[in-house]
């Protein structure tokens, strides 16, 4: 989907250039100024297009989210992968309809619109933080303290670990520092060692004890970013809903001065 917007960039670029880069004041005496132009067959034919790719992208994200639209046929996060499609193809056909001249109306359309799509990276990249199962479905603090186990009992039942090691572990598992922990891990790896475990029970310690951390960083992970998650749909949904409306006044009045495209 990266490599489709990127082809349609280069080419509406490419198509367009010696049209963009005349300056405003003429423009008009441009050969294919009544092509170009906001209000020319291919420029508002972008601005009708890229408005409806947002529009389906919007409408289809919201109606699988929130009323489970399709939900036996897709998961969420393709659909949400559609949805960031969708909903960054439109706005450069937009971008494009609207010649690269901005003002009145048009202009806080735009930067409602430019506001939407960064709060959209923003809230992509938090998305992304959030530990999820294989259908795209956030888990839960529940799901995941169910997930964790009781390590030092583990490892001292399963492997009869001496208490100075299991001590290891424990503030292995206390720490949050990064850094600190991979010591950690090399130190308690050479204490493994000189127990002259067998190889195989060194790996599976190690292996479970990697796994905890792991976990116990998804649960503080998974608090914040639900924090974060509340503070950007504060963000997004204002500019979203103040370009719905601008469009739609835009739309109402282009509609009123007669503008028609091939109908």
């Amino acid at each position: 989907m990266v490599v489709i917007t990127l082809l349609i960039t280069t080419y509406l670029v490419y198509t367009g250039l010696g049209y963009y880069s005349t300056p405003l004041e003429e423009r008009f005496y441009h050969p294919r100024h009544n092509w170009f132009k906001p209000s020319g067959l291919y420029g508002q034919g972008l601005g009708i297009i890229g408005t409806l790719l947002i529009l389906i992208g919007v409408t289809l994200y919201i109606a699988r989210k929130r009323y489970n639209f399709l939900g036996k046929y897709i998961r969420l996060k393709y659909l949400l992968e559609f949805h960031i499609f969708l909903c960054t193809l439109g706005p450069i056909l937009i971008l494009f309809h609207t010649a690269f001249k901005f003002g009145g109306i048009v202009s806080v359309a735009f930067w409602s619109m430019v506001a939407v799509v960064l709060s959209g990276v923003v809230g992509r990249f938090i998305y992304n933080q959030i530990p999820r199962t294989i259908e795209g479905r956030a888990l839960s603090l529940n799901e995941l303290d169910d997930m964790k186990v009781n390590l030092a009992e583990v490892l001292e039942k399963r492997f009869s670990l001496a208490t100075n090691t299991i001590e290891i572990v424990t503030d292995i598992m206390r720490s949050e520092n990064a850094i600190a922990n991979s010591k950690k891990l090399e130190y308690l790896k050479r204490t493994l060692d000189r127990n002259e475990l067998p190889k195989k029970d060194r790996k599976a310690i190690l292996s479970l004890v990697r796994k905890e951390i792991q976990l116990s960083h998804k649960i503080a992970r998974l608090q914040k970013m639900q924090q974060l998650f509340k503070y950007w749909h504060v963000a997004h949904m204002p500019f979203a809903l103040i370009m719905l409306i601008v469009v739609v006044i835009h739309v109402a009045v282009t509609v009123a001065f007669g503008y028609k495209w091939i109908f």
